[in-house]
């Protein structure tokens, strides 16, 4: 039986290969690069002819709602299915103490191994809690930001086939946070539901939750996993920032072509800093997870090749518009491309 990583894994690269061969600068490859552009467009580079497979563009939230929805019922079901079954991941000292002097050496050293193990699966599934945690905070922004910050125009578009793409990267992106245990988790919750219609809610086994515990056990996560939560925090306040001076550029929601040229922030430096700061957000998810983890940096792959490729058309898109567009700024990493 295919696992959910193999899936995860084969979906982010079937995602990506396209983008990036669509990048490849060649005339052989013109055609297909517009296929793609047609795809990814949306909003004011959505051309009129263009609109006939589209969706409103204030659909964004769609994202954000199966996001929250997905994210925190795999937060709360990770959370539990760690307070079952990884309640610590401290090393058992006392009882290795007491092992080495009734057993031996040769036993102690097998306990020692056996117990290690087991303490570095029960850290790995409480760091699939923390990195669930993060992802929860972005998608609530996002959320947010769906709601009260941006006032997209009436016309604003985007392309059926970008829709389904976002639906397809909420769903998969928080599961490949959590992939290595959600066989397990979910095979977890099957289980409590099962007893829960057959026992009935007062007879269910209730275990105390423990919520300064589990912050406690956070806590004690390795350095690579807060500096990894420090990179991810620096690009979800910046990103708050651009999205903020995007939405303030939208006085009158019902005027079809009012843009603007914005300023301010990470705009000084790049077209699409909104996009930069969503690459900083998960490369720290990259940093935290430990660097180890191939799903995850097939997910960062996709998150790249996807919005390198956005920017250029936007980079390009703003050249045209205005005049007067500032020269100097690269399309989404500054002093690179």
């Amino acid at each position: 039986m295919i696992s959910v990583v193999s899936l995860l894994r084969a979906a982010w690269i079937a995602g990506t290969l396209p983008i990036v061969i669509a990048s490849i600068p060649s005339p052989k490859l013109n055609a297909f690069h517009e296929l793609i552009i047609g795809f990814a467009r949306r909003g004011k580079i959505m051309q009129s002819s263009s609109k006939k497979f589209s969706v409103p563009q204030k659909f964004f939230c769609h994202f954000y709602i199966l996001a929250v929805v997905w994210t925190t019922f795999l937060l709360v079901a990770t959370s539990l299915y760690a307070h079952r079954t990884a309640p610590t991941f401290s090393e058992p000292v006392l009882y290795s103490s007491i092992a080495s002097h009734l057993t031996g050496v040769s036993h102690e050293l097998s306990l020692h191994k056996s117990h290690s193990s087991l303490r570095d699966n029960n850290y790995k599934i409480w760091k699939s809690v923390f990195l669930l945690l993060l992802m929860e905070t972005q998608v609530l922004g996002r959320l947010f930001e769906s709601i009260y910050v941006f006032k997209y125009s009436p016309a604003a578009r985007m392309h059926i086939f970008g829709y389904l793409t976002g639906l397809f990267f909420y769903t998969a992106a928080p599961l490949s946070l959590c992939c290595t245990y959600a066989s397990e988790v979910f095979r977890f919750v099957a289980k409590l539901f099962a007893e829960f219609v057959v026992k009935g809610k007062e007879r269910m086994q209730v275990t105390e939750f423990d919520l300064w515990g589990h912050v406690n056990l956070l806590m004690h996560l390795k350095w690579y996993v807060w500096f990894g939560a420090a990179l991810f925090s620096w690009g979800w306040i910046h990103q708050r920032r651009c999205h903020a001076i995007l939405g303030s550029l939208r006085d009158n929601d019902e005027k079809v072509d009012d843009y603007a040229i914005p300023h301010g922030d990470w705009f000084e430096y790049v077209s699409s800093p909104h996009y930069l700061a969503e690459i900083v957000i998960y490369g720290g998810l990259v940093v935290a997870s430990g660097f180890s983890d191939i799903t995850i940096w097939l997910l960062f792959g996709f998150v790249v090749a996807n919005l390198v490729f956005a920017a250029a058309e936007t980079q390009r898109w703003y050249i045209r518009k205005f005049d007067n567009y500032p020269r100097n700024r690269y399309a989404v990493i500054p002093f690179v491309y």
